[in-house]
């Protein structure tokens, strides 16, 4: 998926608390991870953290399939069971929520895209 295509797509948001990765390098390596395994369901966008949690933005039309795709992934990694995913449409102010199951609320407390 090249920057073209991913235009107007909806923005994925994985969030973790910031305790979860042991550092910087961690993070690098947990995003080159997405972006080898979601192929043309999406594209990472950046990441910020802050405020007590770290969040990975994605770009992607399917952001279910993105997620699940990620999740699988993932295996069971420690963070697992702490990650929370949400997405929007572009432009949007309200997130609706992924995952986990009964999230009522999503938010970005620093930076967010």
């Amino acid at each position: 998926m090249t920057k073209s295509q991913i235009k107007g797509t909806t923005p994925l948001v994985l969030q973790l608390p910031a305790h979860s990765l042991k550092d910087y390098d961690a993070l690098i390596e947990l995003e080159n991870q997405i972006i080898e395994v979601l192929g043309n369901v999406g594209e990472v966008d950046g990441h910020d953290m802050g405020a007590g949690e770290i969040n990975i933005f994605v770009r992607t039309d399917q952001p279910v399939v993105a997620f699940e795709t990620i999740k699988c992934s993932l295996g069971t990694q420690d963070f697992l069971p702490d990650i929370k995913a949400a997405c929007r449409d572009v432009g949007g102010e309200h997130y609706t929520v992924i995952h986990p199951p009964g999230l009522d609320h999503f938010a970005i407390a620093y930076g967010g895209q």
